[in-house]
């Protein structure tokens, strides 16, 4: 292959510590060699946030929605010891979720699998492409300790000046105890359904939408109803072209039946069970550094792809002192090819699309001819029985990957 892929319009979004040093790698070893892009950067790195009092970030997410394509680095979420250590002017909020609340959407997660990386859930021969809908429930609730006897109700006051209703929600006889009132949006819950939907037709896998409505009735039975509405008027033809399906679980019953499943499917969860269910998934994979995330746009057509890991702040520390890391770049580099991947998609760009496969397969056929980095050599032999002979620093399995790649782009096709 001699002539660069032309790639069109990226959003690319640096980040910070050792994902922000292998994020340049990446690009200068595995992206720009091979792939032309009209690349608009924007620095999330933590000091750049602060000197622009956020704004960035705002600027980043306005370009997704105008190119349609994000490919973002991992970010430091400040906390504390972060303010000091950063001299901050103040504690900024996450990244993502500001970009998140700009763009609407779900993020969904998605396990990177190799043959000889081995699964705690051994049955699990497919990814579970895992959605949180992650707005409203008990994350916007109110709560509070009730402090003795006496009623609580609810009242619902139209702002159209109809009557008032109240519902009671307990008596409280003898004693006190706990309250909380909850609630979320017919609008969210229409997105979140649509972003599942066109998550499960570009993946050509069966979705599953989980809650336990049988208790809430109302509650849960409305994401129940809206859900097989959207599916029924909009989505049901183009779900059996593709010998795919959709069918609402109970929770409980859903979870039982993903752990006894070979994968292979998308999980729409509500709020807190996405929260719960996307970690104890990820662990049943067996390592967040193989874990991607992309937030689909209820559109369709606006993404934005990141690992689903953070900074590695540890290995930073050692890589400042000079020391040697090994760090695994898989998902950083997954944020890249599933952003391409979306932009070839968009632009009905072959070469590109070609480009994103070839990539992912030399990072699986890699890891699988032996070649990986410390956390994956761990996985397969334990932490306590790694030798340095087993797995390659950072820099070494990046030059591992390019080498691999060169190779694998030189068999290929003209385009």
């Amino acid at each position: 292959m001699s002539k660069k892929i032309h790639g069109g319009s990226v959003v690319e979004m640096q980040g910070d510590e050792m994902t922000r040093v292998i994020w340049e790698l990446i690009k200068e070893k595995l992206i720009f060699p091979y792939v032309n892009l009209d690349l608009h950067s924007y620095d999330l790195g933590i000091e750049h946030r602060d000197a622009t009092n956020d704004k960035v970030t705002v600027e980043a997410a306005e370009a997704i929605k105008k190119y349609n394509v994000g490919i973002k680095c991992a970010t430091i979420t400040p906390d504390e010891k972060r303010v000091e250590e950063f001299k901050l002017k103040q504690m900024w909020k996450s990244p993502n979720g500001t970009i998140r609340n700009i763009l609407g959407g779900t993020v969904f997660r998605e396990a990177i699998i190799c043959k000889n990386i081995p699964r705690l859930v051994s049955g699990w021969v497919k990814p579970i492409v895992i959605g949180r809908h992650a707005y409203g429930d008990q994350y916007r609730a109110t709560d509070f300790v009730v402090p003795g006897p006496g009623k609580v109700e609810m009242t619902y006051t139209p702002t159209d000046g109809g009557k008032p209703v109240t519902y009671l929600v307990h008596n409280f006889e003898s004693c006190g105890g706990v309250a909380m009132g909850m609630y979320n949006l017919d609008q969210s819950i229409k997105d979140f359904a649509h972003s599942s939907f066109q998550m499960a037709l570009s993946k050509g896998w069966p979705l599953y939408m989980s809650t336990k409505n049988t208790i809430l009735k109302k509650y849960d039975g409305r994401f129940k109803d809206i859900f097989q509405d959207i599916y029924d008027r909009e989505y049901k033809s183009q779900f059996e072209a593709k010998k795919i399906w959709y069918e609402h679980r109970l929770i409980d019953d859903m979870v039982a039946q993903a752990l006894k499943s070979e994968g292979g499917f998308v999980w729409a969860c509500k709020n807190y069970d996405g929260d719960v269910q996307s970690d104890s998934v990820a662990q049943g994979y067996g390592s967040l550094g193989m874990m991607t995330s992309v937030l689909i746009c209820p559109d369709g057509k606006t993404v934005e792809a990141e690992a689903a890991h953070g900074t590695v702040t540890r290995h930073y520390r050692m890589h400042q002192k000079g020391q040697e890391t090994s760090t695994n770049p898989i998902a950083s580099i997954f944020a890249w090819t599933r952003g391409l991947a979306h932009r070839a998609k968009l632009d009905n760009n072959t070469s590109l699309k070609n480009f994103a496969v070839a990539l992912e397969e030399v990072c699986i056929e890699t890891i699988e001819s032996g070649s990986m980095t410390k956390d994956l050599a761990a996985c397969i032999k334990g932490l306590a029985n790694v030798t340095r002979s087993d797995y390659l620093n950072t820099f070494e399995f990046m030059d591992k990957l390019a080498e691999n790649l060169k190779r694998k782009m030189a068999s290929l096709p003209k385009a």
